[in-house]
């Protein structure tokens, strides 16, 4: 089936509307300041943000609600539902006979709960690996410390995607990984489109991204904190419990965040690893927009992955009222 992606008239009036009251905005601004305000400056990067991430918001809405001809309608989000509506509505016009074959697909609904899932598990295991290496980095007392934060920052520099296909080369039947155990005289094993090559996948790209939020936290810490609680008679693991971990959960608040709104929404890693043998909500939505070319569905789909982040990002704010999770170094 063919889409018009055209868009509407009024769409197109809409954003020049918008462009032109910028300017007139920084017009008004540079005449009743009598020249260039300091903030003024941040107006490239306000026009970016508009361009690139406030315009495509309100074209995902648009096609979302929106059917192939232009014309408003939510059988977008039932699509999402019941996989088979299209197919369901063709039986349901056929008569009570073909009414028997009606049947809910839950295809897409699967694919969503299995990703949460999957983003689950990465962000608890990031989180177990990530806390206590951040803990030791942070430690002022160990002097590789330092060495290790740039050991972390390293495979960062390297591609995204050449640091994914480089595991395929340790996981493959073929790979050193089972070269390894064949020459131990083992039998080679599966490590490869399952699971968990995609699990291990998720963890190794996502790790820096629970490890940085709670490190930059812990060496923001004063020491004289823990000294205090010492003093006072707590040991090394009451000190931790009641000093170190309660100051550092914003960090883990905004490091459970980075991991898994990126994890749920990935798509190359499950297609690569995972051999197309696990599907995540992300290849549902290239799959979608790239294979299909049904861009309502897949803007729908999008928008429902929006509103997730947006309830992820309410509870980090809650969580960390005033952004201390710090970030990446």
């Amino acid at each position: 089936m063919r889409y018009d992606m055209s868009l509407p008239w009024w769409a197109w009036a809409l954003m020049g509307a918008g462009l032109i009251a910028f300017i007139a905005m920084i017009a008004a601004s540079i005449r009743r300041n009598n020249g260039v305000k300091r903030s003024l400056f941040a107006a490239p990067y306000t026009l970016w943000m508009i361009l690139f991430t406030v315009v495509p918001v309100i074209l995902i809405a648009y096609y979302a609600f929106t059917d192939a001809s232009g014309a408003f309608t939510l059988d977008n989000f039932r699509h999402f539902w019941d996989s088979n509506y299209t197919k369901n509505q063709l039986y349901a016009s056929l008569g009570p006979e073909a009414a028997a074959f009606i049947t809910r697909g839950t295809v897409n609904v699967d694919t969503l709960v299995y990703s949460l899932w999957m983003a689950f598990l990465c962000t608890v295991i990031s989180l177990l690996l990530g806390y206590p290496a951040a803990l030791f980095m942070a430690d002022r007392q160990m002097k590789l410390g330092p060495s290790l934060v740039v050991l972390f920052i390293i495979p960062m520099w390297m591609n995204f995607l050449l640091r994914t296909i480089a595991w395929m080369s340790l996981l493959e039947d073929q790979g050193l990984i089972n070269q390894f155990l064949r020459w131990l005289g083992f039998d080679g094993v599966k490590l490869m489109y399952n699971s968990g090559a995609v699990l291990l996948g998720m963890v190794y790209n996502f790790l820096p991204f629970m490890v940085f939020p709670i490190y930059t936290v812990l060496s923001k810490q004063d020491p004289k904190l823990g000294e205090a609680a010492q003093d006072l008679g707590c040991n090394e693991l009451k000190t931790f419990t009641k000093v170190t971990l309660p100051l550092s959960l914003p960090g883990v608040i905004s490091g459970i965040t980075m991991v898994f709104m990126p994890s749920v929404t990935t798509f190359f890693i499950p297609r690569m690893l995972g051999g197309g043998n696990s599907m995540m909500f992300g290849d549902l939505i290239e799959l979608n927009f790239l294979t299909e070319g049904n861009w309502n569905v897949g803007s729908a789909l999008s928008l429902i992955m929006m509103i997730l982040i947006l309830v992820s990002l309410s509870i980090l704010r809650k969580a960390d009222p005033k952004g201390e999770g710090g970030g990446m170094v």
